[in-house]
């Protein structure tokens, strides 16, 4: 998962990028950037690291322009390095700079096609790099030496009807204007919104609204599942439907665990969605567990406290923060790697042992998607003192991998996969362990917003809305992601993507 966000001025950006990106830090913490755009020339800033790393104030006075798009990475193939980070560019047609959220599923044929039919060179092995080559390609048909609107919502239709899976993008197109657009089924979320100013209307597009949020912006509202926005050079906004059949389905998880809980997605609060999560759960431990012997209900910071702030009031049982968060460690669901990730939960939490010690506990956490970090917080709170360690899951099992952008590409590497909740309890070493009913997770999210026509849930059921994934498509994706395959990467490969080509980087110190 990444995020993305652009802002089209009247002044330089650059500073309101930066506070956009550390509002979005969330969604990705390997690599980040910011392009800008001033008088037709693009200046860019892009590294690995936190957004507070990357930029410094001798990059953000370089970021000079009225118009710019930023970047935080989530690496879903495991790959690092400067030329991942993105926004990638392309000289042709005008110069053409792009930042994209989610995964093309067909991002092999892309790559063949570019090569062989449209001709372009791809650098990395990023779909991102291929779906900006795509909307190159097509808007160089055109034959315009100025684009108008419709040269770029036609590219945009042409875009629909070469790539497949998950994509969010911005980009901008030098001495023209910011475009964004999203994919037909709106798997991966994306809101625009508008600041009046002294000197004119300003423009905004994120992946979250808790971006616009921070900056002022008037969330208008979000992006139609294939449809495009365009804000022209003279500071007018265009809006059309690219798509022939949209429909929308987004990504439950985002409301799950990925999305800030004061953001909004798809007119629904995430904040009201995971409140009625934890009520949905909560009647099911009533239902399963009318004479439970739970003490206290703690959450396992910070996305499920909302879940299990509900619960504990449902059922009537104390709530407690039982566990310290040292917020200088990063998700550990998104790195790389089983090792580090196993590495990181001991020291990002840290029991309060007076809320565990002989006491029956309940905790409550977003989701159990590998297992590791349940089987080491359950040990935590045995280790303080705790007599039962219940826990409870806010979403369903995990048992599939996810192809839209998402860091679950190894069923095998899913401790839910092929097993049953007895089994997954046991693994983990808790006593007892609910999940949340798909059908109540669904209801939870969906009571915000009923013109949702489904939600991607391919991680709980294997229906992905796409159409066009097999099991051929997912033991690729296996081989290419999982722990494994991320762990043994030849140095050869990391050292291919540690330099930054193209385009002038502010300098290439990180």
């Amino acid at each position: 998962m990444c995020g993305v966000v652009g802002i089209f001025g009247n002044t330089n950006v650059n500073l309101q990028l930066y506070d956009a990106l550390t509002m979005l830090q969330h969604r990705g913490q390997d690599a980040a950037g910011i392009m800008t755009c001033d008088n037709g020339r693009f200046n860019q800033r892009k590294s690995v690291g936190l957004v507070k790393d990357v930029f410094h104030s001798r990059h953000m006075a370089q970021l000079q322009g009225n118009m710019g798009i930023g970047h935080v990475r989530y690496p879903t193939a495991g790959s690092s390095g400067p030329a991942l980070a993105q926004p990638f560019y392309v000289n042709s047609p005008y110069g053409i700079c792009m930042a994209h959220n989610g995964n093309l599923t067909n991002t092999d044929e892309l790559m063949e096609l570019l090569f062989k039919s449209d001709l372009r060179h791809i650098n990395t092995d990023s779909d991102s790099e291929a779906l900006l080559n795509v909307f190159a390609h097509e808007l160089l048909l055109q034959g315009k030496l100025q684009p108008t609107s419709n040269d770029i919502f036609e590219a945009v239709r042409r875009v629909h009807r070469r790539c497949r899976g998950a994509y969010a993008v911005v980009g901008m197109i030098a001495s023209y204007g910011m475009v964004a657009f999203r994919d037909p089924n709106g798997i991966r979320p994306l809101v625009y919104g508008q600041r009046e100013t002294d000197q004119g209307m300003e423009y905004m597009v994120a992946s979250e609204s808790v971006a616009l949020d921070v900056l002022g912006f008037k969330l208008v509202r979000d992006l139609a599942p294939g449809e495009a926005l365009y804000v022209d050079t003279d500071g007018k906004l265009h809006l059309e439907q690219c798509a022939e059949n949209p429909k929308l389905m987004p990504c439950i998880f985002e409301h799950v665990y990925f999305a800030r809980p004061d953001s909004i997605i798809d007119e629904i609060s995430v904040y009201k969605s995971r409140l009625r999560m934890g009520e949905k759960l909560s009647e099911k431990i009533q239902r399963l567990y009318p004479e439970n012997d739970i003490d206290v209900v703690i959450p396992i910071p910070d996305t499920s406290r909302v879940s299990a702030q509900a619960i504990a009031e449902k059922l009537r049982i104390k709530y407690r923060e039982g566990f310290m968060k040292n917020r200088y460690i990063g998700r550990t669901f998104i790195m790389p790697g089983q090792t580090q990730r196993k590495k990181s939960v001991r020291q990002k939490l840290n029991p309060v042992k007076l809320e565990f010690q002989g006491k029956n506990v309940l905790l409550v956490d977003d989701s159990i998607v590998r297992g590791t970090t349940s089987k080491e917080i359950i040990q935590m709170a045995r280790d303080a003192g705790a007599n039962k360690v219940y826990i409870a899951s806010a979403a369903p099992p995990v048992r599939y991998p996810n192809v839209y952008g998402i860091d679950m590409p190894s069923a095998h590497e899913l401790i839910a996969h092929n097993r049953t909740d007895k089994e997954v309890a046991e693994l983990i070493g808790a006593d007892c362990l609910i999940y949340q009913d798909l059908e109540d997770l669904v209801e939870s999210v969906k009571e915000g917003n009923s013109k949702i026509d489904q939600f991607d849930c391919a991680v709980f059921d294997s229906n992905y809305v796409t159409g066009d994934v097999d099991n051929s498509y997912l033991e690729k994706l296996d081989a290419q992601r999982n722990d494994t395959a991320k762990n043994g990467k030849s140095s050869s490969k990391d050292s291919a993507n540690d330099e930054v080509i193209g385009l002038h980087n502010s300098d290439s110190e990180a």
